[in-house]
C-alpha cells in the first residue's frame, strides 16, 4: 500500500505539472495574438491534464482511428486550452501554437475547426458540442457496436441553453453510456455571473432529472477527477461530470474575478502568470491507447432500386421522398432521423424498413440537426426530416454544419400556402431563403415524385448541407422514370423555341401552377416557355440565359415562398451581371396566409393560375 500511496503521488505531481503547461501555453498563444479566452481555459486545465493522461483512448498519429475515443470542445472559445493539449500531445508543435494561433491563414483558429484533423466538429456557438457528441455515441453505441467514448466538454455558460437539455434529454432516453459530458462550472460568463454561479445541487438534480449520472467534483482536485472519469468509463447510463472550478485559475491576478471573459492577458501580467506557474515546459503526454478493431471494410448491400411512377398519377413529393429513402436503405451506411412527424414527412417508410438505422429525436429540432452532423462524423450518411417551418428551430446548427464541412441531408416538407388549412404557423416560407445563405449548401425544390426520387439519390453522396423542399399535396408526375435531374441543372416543359413570349419560372408546386397557365395562354396566342427550376442552388444559369435571349427578357417567376430570398432572389442574383435588358416579375406570397384550401391560399397570395396567366399577359404587352 505504501508503494501504491508514492506511487500515486508521483503520478499526481505529473499531472500537476501537465496542468500547469496547459496553462502556461494557453496563456502564450492568446497574449502573442493579442485575442483569446485564456482565463476559460485556465479552468479547465486541471480536468483536460486528467483526461489525456489517464482517460482519453485517442492515437493522434491516426484521427480517423475507429476506436478512438472523441473530444468535443462544446466551449470552443476555450480553444487555447484544446491547442495546448494538441502541443502536449505532440500533434502540433509549440512554434505553431505560439507564433500562429488566431493568425490569419493558420490552422489554429479562433474557435476550433475541421481544419485539423483532430477536430470532429467546428464549435464556439455555445450548446452545439454536445448535442453532436449525441450523434457520435449513438453511432457507437447502435451501429458501429465499438467501444469508443465520447468526451463533450462544456461551460456553464451554455447550461442555460436549450439544446443541452435537449442532448441529456435524448442522452438518457438512448441510454448512451458512451457519452460524458464534462461541465466546467467556473460561475463567471461573459458579462458575469452565470445563472447558477457555484449551484451544484441545482445542477445535481436537472442533470438527473434527464435520466443522467451527475458526478459532483472539485475540478481541481486531480484525485477526485481521476476517478470520476473512471466512473464515467464504466457508467451503465450517460454521465454528467459537474466540475467546480475556478475562472483564470493559476494566476491571481484574474482568479475568480470578474471582467477576464475573453481578454488574453497584457504581457507584463503573462510573464508574471507563466514565472507564477513554474515557467515553460515541454511535457509530452502518451495517454492509453483505443482498443484495436479490424479496418472498416466498404459498405455492403444491394444498389438501390429507385420508386419508378406512372406518368399522370398524382403522388406527393413527400411521398416520393419517403419511398427513395427506403430504396437508398438497401445501403448500410445510410440513416434517417425524424422530429416526431414522420407519419407526414414520409421517413417512416425508411423506419418502417430499416428500424436499426432509424432515429426518433421527437420534438427537438436542435438536437434533429445535431444527431445528424454527430453521425456523419463516423463516416454514415445521414437524412433528417421535419416540417421545413420547424427547421429554423436548429437554423444555428445548420448553419454550424456548414461550418463544419458536415456531409448531411435535410428534407423540409409542408412548404408554403400550399398546406392549406393548417395556416401559416405549419408553412414554410423561409426556408429555401435560410439554406441557400448555408455556405457550400444544395438546395433542391423537385415538382414531382420522379425529379424527387433521383435528387434524393443524389443527396447521399452529396457534399455539404444538402436541403431538399418537398410538397404536401399530390399532383401529376411530368416525368418518364429514366429521365435525368443533374444538380445544377433544370427541365423545360413548354417551348423552347427563339419566338416565346415569356418565360414562366417555377420550382415545386408552382411549375404546376406554371404549365396550366401556359395552357390557357396557348388559347390566346402567347407563347410561354416553361422552366422546372428544381435546382435551386445551384441554378441553372444557362437555361435562364437562353430564356432571357429568346424572349427579349420577359421572365416570370413563380413561387410558394416569401418574396426574400427564394426562387426569385436566386434568378436575379444569376442574371446580375449580364448585358442583356430583363424584365423580372416575381409573383411571391407577400402578405401573412391564413387558412384555406391550396388554391384559395395560392390565389389569394397572387401565384396562382389566374394571376400567372394575367402577369403573363402584361409582360407580353409590355414588350411590344
Amino acid at each position: 500500500m505504501e508503494a501504491e500511496r508514492t506511487l500515486r503521488a508521483e503520478e499526481l505531481t505529473r499531472l500537476g505539472e501537465l496542468a500547469a503547461q496547459l496553462r502556461v501555453d494557453a496563456i502564450r498563444c492568446s497574449t502573442r495574438a493579442g485575442s483569446g479566452h485564456p482565463t476559460s481555459s485556465l479552468s479547465a486545465a486541471d480536468l483536460l491534464a486528467v483526461l489525456i493522461s489517464r482517460h482519453l483512448r485517442y492515437q493522434w498519429t491516426d484521427p480517423r482511428g475507429r476506436t478512438n475515443d472523441h473530444l468535443i470542445f462544446s466551449k470552443g472559445h476555450a480553444s487555447p486550452l484544446l491547442y495546448a493539449v494538441f502541443k502536449a500531445v505532440g500533434a502540433i508543435t509549440d512554434q505553431e501554437l505560439v507564433e500562429t494561433y488566431r493568425q490569419f491563414g493558420s490552422r489554429l483558429q479562433g474557435h476550433p475547426t475541421p481544419a485539423l484533423p483532430w477536430v470532429d466538429v467546428a464549435t464556439g456557438s455555445l450548446g452545439q458540442g454536445l448535442p453532436v457528441g449525441v450523434g457520435i455515441a449513438l453511432a457507437g453505441r447502435y451501429l458501429d457496436h465499438l467501444p469508443f467514448h465520447v468526451w463533450a466538454l462544456c461551460g456553464d455558460s451554455e447550461m442555460a441553453e436549450g439544446s443541452i437539455w435537449e442532448a441529456l434529454d435524448k442522452a438518457g432516453h438512448y441510454g448512451l453510456r458512451n457519452l460524458t459530458a464534462i461541465i466546467d462550472i467556473n460561475r463567471f460568463g461573459q458579462r458575469g455571473p452565470t445563472e447558477l454561479e457555484w449551484d451544484l445541487d441545482t445542477y445535481r438534480r436537472r442533470v438527473e432529472a434527464f435520466g443522467c449520472q451527475a458526478l459532483v467534483i472539485d475540478g481541481h482536485d486531480l484525485a477526485a477527477i481521476d476517478e470520476a472519469f473512471g466512473r464515467a468509463r464504466q457508467a451503465t447510463g450517460p454521465t454528467v461530470v459537474l466540475a467546480r472550478t475556478v475562472k483564470g485559475k493559476g494566476v491571481p491576478e484574474v482568479e475568480n474575478q470578474p471582467g477576464w471573459h475573453g481578454k488574453p492577458l497584457k504581457p507584463d501580467m503573462a510573464e508574471r502568470a507563466v514565472e507564477a506557474l513554474g515557467g515553460v515546459r515541454q511535457i509530452r503526454v502518451t495517454g492509453p491507447q483505443p482498443e484495436s478493431a479490424p479496418p472498416a471494410g466498404a459498405p455492403v448491400g444491394e444498389p438501390p432500386t429507385l420508386p419508378r411512377y406512372e406518368k399522370g398519377a398524382k403522388v406527393a413529393t413527400r411521398n416520393a421522398y419517403g419511398d427513395a429513402l427506403r430504396a437508398l436503405g438497401s445501403r448500410p451506411d445510410v440513416v434517417a432521423l425524424d422530429g416526431e412527424v414522420s407519419d407526414s414527412t414520409r421517413a417512416d417508410k425508411f423506419g418502417e424498413a430499416y428500424p436499426d438505422r432509424f432515429f426518433e429525436m421527437f420534438i427537438s429540432e436542435q438536437q434533429l440537426v445535431a444527431a445528424a452532423v454527430g453521425l456523419q462524423v463516423r463516416g454514415y450518411r445521414p437524412f433528417a426530416a421535419t416540417f421545413a417551418a420547424f427547421f429554423s428551430r436548429a437554423y444555428d446548427f445548420v448553419r454550424m454544419a456548414g461550418v463544419s464541412r458536415a456531409d448531411i441531408a435535410l428534407s423540409g416538407s409542408h412548404c408554403g400556402v400550399e398546406i392549406g388549412a393548417d395556416g401559416p404557423s405549419q408553412m414554410g416560407l423561409e426556408d429555401l431563403a435560410a439554406m441557400r445563405a448555408v455556405q457550400g449548401s444544395t438546395v433542391l425544390y423537385p415538382s414531382d415524385a420522379v425529379s424527387c426520387a433521383a435528387l434524393v439519390a443524389q443527396m447521399v453522396d452529396r457534399k455539404g448541407v444538402n436541403y431538399l423542399r418537398t410538397t404536401r399535396g399530390k399532383y401529376p408526375v411530368l416525368y418518364d422514370n429514366e429521365d435525368a435531374f443533374p444538380v445544377g441543372g433544370s427541365k423545360l416543359l413548354r417551348g423552347g423555341g427563339g419566338d416565346d413570349d415569356v418565360a414562366l419560372i417555377g420550382a415545386g408546386v408552382t411549375v404546376h401552377n406554371c404549365l396550366a397557365a401556359a395552357d390557357e395562354l396557348a388559347r390566346e396566342g402567347i407563347k410561354a416557355r416553361v422552366i422546372d427550376l428544381y435546382s435551386v442552388k445551384p441554378l441553372d444559369r444557362d437555361r435562364l440565359l437562353d430564356a432571357v435571349r429568346a424572349t427579349g427578357g420577359r421572365l416570370l417567376v413563380v413561387e410558394d415562398h416569401y418574396p426574400e430570398g427564394g426562387v426569385g432572389s436566386a434568378v436575379l442574383e444569376s442574371l446580375a451581371d449580364i448585358a442583356e435588358p430583363v424584365r423580372v416579375k416575381h409573383l411571391a406570397v407577400r402578405g401573412l396566409p391564413t387558412s384555406g384550401t391550396p388554391t384559395q391560399l395560392m390565389d389569394q397570395a397572387g401565384i396562382g393560375v389566374s394571376a400567372i396567366v394575367a402577369a403573363a399577359r402584361a409582360a407580353e404587352a409590355a414588350g411590344h
